[in-house]
């Protein structure tokens, strides 16, 4: 369950804050897919999306989770990043960036291109910066969203990783929408990775969890085709969609 970590874009590229605020208020207008219905999962806000239940997000105050020493066994994180198949000049957006655990083992598969680390929380724009700094990796760029929008330019990116938090997502019709407009035509992806809710054996709390079914039915809502799913993780799926023409 990643957290978004916070980060900084320059505010030159942002809207101005009543246009943002204006953009905001039009999105949330829409409730179209959300209900707030019984019963209420402990660990949830109350609110349905699709007939899915949304997790509370996990804090800043959990960013020891996200660096646990078993994490790389455990979730496969190697395997992973080697069926994204990057290329060294993609422009890579990781999404609930966090303490920017993927973000800066990307770098390294994208040496001529750029990760972009995305987050909402500002406690963690400091573990993003000061990581940065500390290995010295210049192709990471952190970049604060909201919850409605990560804040990525339109048709930039040629992918959007997305581990353990979408399911998060305040928002995840608005955050589909944005993140659809950000995916480079014909080529952008979007990798989804997410705790199997189809296995009973994985040890995570079932709202924490999402089937393919319900991702491939939210992903659809918002204009992303399926691709494929790649099993090869110990607990998780990796969905791949694309921009649906």
């Amino acid at each position: 369950m990643l957290v978004w970590g916070c980060t900084q874009i320059p505010a030159e590229t942002r809207p101005s804050l009543v246009a943002e605020k204006r953009m905001q208020a039009a999105v949330l207008a829409d409730t179209t897919g959300y209900e707030v219905a019984s019963p209420r999962d402990p660990n949830g806000i109350g609110t349905y999306y699709m007939g899915r239940q949304i997790a509370h997000v996990m804090g800043h105050e959990g960013a020891d989770w996200l660096e646990r020493s078993g994490r790389r066994q455990e979730e496969g994180t190697d395997i992973l990043i080697r069926e994204l198949k990057l290329k060294p000049t993609d422009v890579v957006a990781d999404i609930g960036a966090g303490t920017g655990f993927f973000s800066f083992q990307l770098a390294k598969k994208v040496p001529k291109g750029q990760v972009l680390a995305v987050d909402i929380q500002p406690e963690m724009i400091a573990s993003l910066q000061a990581s940065k700094r500390k290995l010295n990796v210049p192709n990471v760029r952190p970049v604060l969203g909201t919850t409605t929008n990560p804040a990525l330019p339109a048709d930039s990116v040629d992918l959007v990783l997305i581990v353990d938090a979408y399911h998060e997502f305040d928002h995840p019709r608005e955050m589909g929408r944005a993140i659809r407009r950000a995916l480079r035509p014909v080529t952008g992806r979007l990798a989804l990775v997410e705790y199997r809710a189809e296995d009973a054996n994985v040890p995570i709390k079932r709202i924490h969890k999402m089937s393919v079914e319900q991702a491939r039915k939210e992903m659809a809502a918002v204009g992303l085709e399926f691709v494929e799913t790649v099993e090869t993780l110990p607990q998780q799926h990796l969905l791949l969609f694309r921009r649906a023409n």
